[in-house]
């Protein structure tokens, strides 16, 4: 399932992401024409049509300064930093960039010992975390030195077999080296002495970080060609998500309960629909502020996340019969931004009456707007309604997600769109969409190149008439726009 097509004989120095030979070499023919830098047009390629980012995960014990770390790396103040151990925050993963290379970081809460004892909630925090990672940033407090917690995680690292980069944090001068020095009996290598909160050392430890990450790793989802797809199900708990499963597989696979949470685990399920196999995965419902959770339901969350990464197609659940509230908007945001094929499923339909049906279109339109482009099924996982819909759904929200416009038909599509419906004018400048291509697929992302900055609410504009002109149904879409340098700018 790679999402690079390239002729025979490809395989040059630059990546064409879902470019051909041919069509990179015309495309950059005319972005040498418009006055485009031969490296940054190729650049922005590559960026938009990278596949899955390389992922690092920071771990640690309760107020080691993992937050204020992870704003270090990303170099914004995201994470919710504050001076008491366990402070946890609703958003886990950020984008990064170091020394030119980009890359996802997993932010993971700190375990409390006496919420579930040592061992069993060292092992939620840490095993999620070395699971989705790539590679692993472990903090420890170097004025506290080791401790038994530390070592508990030590011995979880060395089992899971990621390359580990060792971060003594809060040595603030050279006093404090010696302590950093003491953490080399941790057996995991140089410990690197960093300060996080006042930047001291930390690009020395991203340059270990960069050579511990891959370049790309491998899809995680899709497996050998003809393997079943991956389906997520997801949504707050007590939503559905185990009994429907449990309807579509047509027997009892998962515990259901009316005790909302009795899905701690993803459980994968392979179930055949309609002739062909699909791989189900149930997944522990996403309580409502998962910065205040403990123990199982936090790590259930953050399981959450890891099934949406692996998955290609997620199936949001939602109670058809309450009001629909920010939890499930935050669930659908999770969706949308792991890049992922989106059906949303109405659950319990058959409870509504008419007046419930009526308030329930329009919160659809005002809150989950931004998904008014995804597949809707209305179903009931109790008495199996409309379940022979599912299917079908997900199947269109596929065909989206690996949709590819060939580059000369959206040229086209870009042109007559410009003239009839022009950019703006800011400031006594009108910028123009130049050209366009599709670098990618999985979800479908543009690379635009134009004269000038375009606004947000033009950007939305293109996104909405790409869907009117090429589909797209059930896949988000992103797009980002290269501006022209007016120093390289040519005449012809």
């Amino acid at each position: 399932m790679n999402d690079h097509i390239h002729s025979e004989g490809s395989g040059g120095e630059h990546d064409h992401g879902a470019l051909g030979d041919a069509e990179y070499a015309q495309f950059m023919e005319l972005a040498a024409e418009e006055g485009f830098d031969v490296d940054e047009v190729e650049g922005a390629i590559e960026e938009a049509g990278h596949g899955p980012l390389p992922v690092l995960a920071v771990v640690g014990r309760p107020n080691v300064g993992k937050s204020t770390l992870v704003n270090r790396i990303i170099g914004r103040r995201e994470a919710v930093v504050e001076d008491k151990p366990g402070v946890t925050r609703d958003r886990v993963t950020y984008e990064a960039e170091w020394a030119g290379r980009r890359f996802k970081v997993v932010d993971t809460g700190g375990w409390e010992q006496d919420v579930l004892g040592i061992d069993a909630s060292v092992a939620a925090q840490a095993e999620y975390a070395i699971e989705a990672a790539d590679a692993v940033v472990f903090v420890v407090d170097a004025k506290v030195g080791a401790t038994d917690t530390d070592e508990a995680v030590v011995r979880l690292l060395r089992k899971a077999g990621k390359p580990v980069v060792l971060c003594a944090n809060k040595v603030d001068g050279q006093s404090g080296e010696a302590d950093a020095s003491y953490l080399w009996s941790l057996g995991l290598g140089e410990p690197h002495p960093v300060s996080a909160l006042h930047g001291r050392g930390t690009g020395d430890m991203l340059d270990r970080v960069l050579e511990a990450l891959p370049e790309a790793p491998a899809q995680t989802f899709g497996g050998a060609v003809g393997g079943p797809r991956r389906i997520a199900l997801i949504g707050r708990p007590n939503v559905g998500k185990s009994s429907l499963l449990n309807k579509v597989a047509g027997e009892e696979r998962v515990v259901v309960n009316e005790l909302a949470g009795t899905t701690r685990d993803p459980v994968d399920e392979l179930i055949e629909l309609g002739g062909v196999t699909w791989k189900f995965v149930d997944t522990a419902g996403i309580r409502k502020r998962v910065h205040l959770q403990q123990g199982a339901d936090y790590y259930a969350s953050l399981r959450t996340a890891s099934a949406v990464e692996k998955a290609e197609v997620a199936v949001i659940l939602i109670d058809a019969s309450e009001s629909i509230s920010v939890q499930d908007q935050r669930i659908v945001t999770m969706a949308v931004e792991a890049g992922r094929a989106i059906v949303v499923a109405y659950n319990k339909w058959d409870t509504l009456d008419e007046e419930r049906r009526y308030y329930l279109e329009r919160e659809i339109e005002t809150e989950l707007g931004q998904v008014a482009w995804a597949p809707r099924v209305n179903v009931s996982a109790q008495t199996g309604r409309h379940m022979e819909k599912l299917v079908p759904a997900i199947e269109t929200a596929l065909a989206g997600w690996e949709t590819r416009v060939p580059t000369g038909r959206l040229n086209a599509f870009l042109g007559e769109l410009v003239a009839a419906h022009p950019h703006p004018v800011r400031g006594g400048k009108q910028p123009r969409i130049l050209f366009g291509t599709q670098a990618g697929t999985k979800p479908p992302r543009f690379v635009l190149f134009a004269s000038g900055f375009i606004e947000a609410g033009y950007r939305r504009f293109i996104e909405r008439r790409l869907r009117e002109q090429f589909g797209f149904d059930g896949t988000p879409i992103h797009i980002s726009v290269r501006v022209r340098e007016k120093r390289g700018a040519k005449k012809k």
